[in-house]
């Protein structure tokens, strides 16, 4: 079944040689310089990702610091409102405060103004009151101005009286 045949052998081992070496001269170098060439690219590639990858995480940490920078600003734009706010509010309540201060002192002025008006119109309806009373009793005529400054005189004591 299985034969030897030399010649064949021999004939098999001559062509390999020949496509060997046909193979050298012609296709190993292009193949030897296409792999180098791949490996060129490859190693080409490994490095640009390297970099985009630094280029990323510098790009990553920029925008990190440029949010923190944001933050902060935002933080102190909302503390100058507050700020503001307080003072507004506080602003707003002095002027309350002296608004409502005025008004009670003019209030105050004006219950004194009419106070002494009711009390110079009290005196003299007493002393008309007195001089008709003290003109029925003595049933004469009296000096309605001597009468008058003497009646004004004793209200004036009176009333001193009173206020101590």
């Amino acid at each position: 079944m299985l034969q030897i045949n030399p010649g064949l052998i021999l004939w098999t081992i001559v062509t390999f040689v020949i496509v060997l070496t046909i193979l050298r001269f012609t296709a190993w170098k292009p193949l030897l310089a296409a792999l180098a060439a791949r490996e060129e690219k490859i190693r080409s590639s490994i490095e640009q990702a390297e970099l985009a990858r630094a280029e990323a995480q510098r790009l990553l940490e920029e925008n990190k610091r440029q949010q923190a920078q944001a933050e902060a600003q935002a933080q102190k734009i909302m503390n100058e409102g507050r700020a503001m706010g307080e003072r507004l509010k506080s602003e707003i309540l002095e002027r309350a405060q002296a608004s409502t201060q005025q008004m009670i002192e003019q209030a105050r002025g004006e219950i004194l103004r009419e106070k002494e008006q009711a009390l110079a119109q009290l005196r003299t309806e007493v002393a008309d009151l007195a001089i008709l009373a003290a003109g029925k009793i003595i049933e004469g005529d009296l000096d309605t101005k001597k009468h008058r400054q003497l009646i004004d005189a004793t209200i004036a004591g009176l009333t001193k009286t009173v206020r101590s």
